[in-house]
């Protein structure tokens, strides 16, 4: 029989408090998501305001306006050039200034400028366009939709009042690439009901008139229904040739067999010679399958950094962009009116969403610090990259920052998820400066983002006419002292997006 008894026992938790909860839960929030919860916050918290006077620093925010180049020395201004240090302790959070710091796949695996050889796309890699490249519809209506581009055009088309309505119902149905998302009978199903099918005719053939209107409006290949149908639209539209009449042939039954480069499977279905099959090859390459990609916006492709690597002397140094860090204050009006009213449950209640905000500024200010912590941390131990680019790399992992800035790896992870660097070669990820290490013959270690970066380089010079296999790619690292499995190059050769030796290979 058990007996009762009481004991005392000492022991350590960590518990988790909710300005430590929310600490963490801003830590691993993107750019995006923090000026959201920001948002949600100045709804919510009547003590807090935006710090409109607030003005960012200079040389970080000029150093986002033009590129930054190798021999260029950038330097912050010295009033905020201490910015990524501790705060001082008796400094007030009451007035926090953050400071310095075809469809996708051309349905059968390869895009439109994969035939021959590394997938490509039409963005300008650089971010610098000549005036004289830019597409007329872009140089007329910078950001204009694909939608409002048809609907200008309708406007001057003078069609019946009901044949424009249906084309206007088409064009809403468009998806971003401008095919057209949805079949006819499936508009008709929406709009006309089930039990009128004389309606449902009409209507059906009504549509059946628009979508001619709208494919023929500009650019050439909206409204298709697929990409067979996109590339055939686009084909029709060039002038009459023994190689458009084969490249319609080839995109109505064959553009598998293009893809895989099979050249007698080409020569059987069209019973042209491999010269004309060349030439019909070309003016498929030359076409676009997705024709609304240029009324895309660009600024929802953009990647805002959160913090810019600068030239400094020899170094490398690490500014936090102050156009991504929330400018906030504490509405000083209020802050007087609590200190005047401390007692009852309304000033405790005021009391305590007073210092909710404190905390809220002071874990957005603890947030960036840190991201420049971890930062600079991963550009000391990638400085080659910073000179010689991605193929002087080095192998590294969370455990290594975390030791040396005495941070968990979990936390780590988190500052380097969806939070991006400003480099002389191109904005990343802080996620891309980790790789793991790879042998070599001589004891040492190479990054696997440097192998990555010499296989593009040795696909980039092969000669199309032999694109070299993954064992000779395997071979040819094994060579320069890399010691790479064939599925380990087929895995990166992978995600360089980068297609296999039989459809690199040039008809």
């Amino acid at each position: 029989m058990m007996k009762p008894s009481l004991q005392v026992r000492l022991s350590q938790h960590l518990a988790l408090t909710p300005q430590l909860q929310q600490s963490i839960r801003l830590l691993q929030l993107s750019t995006l998501e923090l000026h959201q919860e920001v948002e949600q916050m100045l709804e919510q918290n009547p003590f807090l305001e935006p710090d409109d006077d607030y003005a960012g620093d200079s040389a970080a925010a000029a150093a986002l306006e033009r590129p930054i180049t190798r021999e260029q020395t950038q330097t912050a201004d010295a009033e905020h050039s201490d910015s990524g240090e501790a705060p001082d302790a008796a400094a007030s959070v009451d007035s926090v200034e953050f400071g310095a710091t075809e469809r996708e796949d051309w349905e059968n695996g390869t895009e439109r400028d994969d035939f021959d050889g590394i997938r490509e796309t039409p963005s300008n890699r650089n971010g610098a366009v000549d005036d004289d490249d830019l597409d007329p519809i872009d140089r007329a209506s910078p950001g204009i939709s694909l939608q409002d581009h048809l609907r200008q055009q309708l406007l001057g088309m003078r069609l019946d009042p009901t044949d424009a309505a249906a084309v206007m119902v088409l064009i809403e149905s468009l998806d971003e690439d401008g095919y057209l998302a949805d079949a006819l009978e499936d508009i008709v199903a929406e709009l006309v009901p089930e039990d009128d099918p004389e309606a449902r005719e009409e209507l059906l053939e009504r549509l059946q008139c628009a979508l001619r209107w709208l494919q023929h409006m500009e650019p050439t290949g909206v409204g298709a229904r697929n990409l067979c149908e996109c590339l055939s639209l686009q084909l029709r539209a060039m002038p009459r040739s023994e190689a458009q009449i084969i490249a319609l042939m080839i995109c109505k039954t064959s553009l598998d067999a293009l893809a895989r480069r099979d050249i007698k499977k080409l020569m059987a279905a069209t019973g042209a010679d491999e010269e004309l099959i060349k030439q019909a090859q070309c003016l498929i390459v030359s076409l676009e399958p997705k024709p609304g990609r240029p009324f895309v916006r660009a600024e929802a492709n953009i990647v805002v950094p959160d913090v810019i690597v600068q030239k400094s002397g020899r170094n490398w140094k690490v500014v936090l962009n102050p156009d991504v860090m929330p400018k906030l204050r504490i509405n000083d009006l209020y802050a007087q009116a609590i200190k005047q009213q401390r007692s009852g449950d309304s000033g405790q209640a005021l009391s305590a969403r007073l210092q909710e905000a404190r905390w809220f500024m002071k874990n957005i200010q603890q947030r960036f610090e840190t991201i420049q912590r971890v930062s600079q941390a991963i550009v000391e131990r990638q400085k080659n990259f910073f000179t010689h680019g991605e193929i002087a790399m080095k192998p590294l992992v969370l455990r290594e920052i975390a030791d040396e800035l005495g941070l968990h790896e979990s936390t780590i992870s988190r500052v380097t998820t969806a939070k991006y660097m400003a480099t002389p070669f191109g904005t990343f990820e802080l996620k891309y400066f980790f790789g793991s290490s790879l042998n070599t013959e001589a004891g040492g270690n190479a990054s696997s983002t440097a192998v990555r970066a010499l296989i593009k380089q040795l696909v980039a010079a092969e000669d199309a006419r032999k694109p070299l296999s993954d064992s000779q790619l395997s071979h040819m690292l094994e060579e320069q002292g890399i010691q790479v499995a064939r599925r380990t190059v087929a895995k990166y050769r992978e995600a360089l997006k980068i297609a296999p030796a039989n459809l690199r290979k040039s008809l």
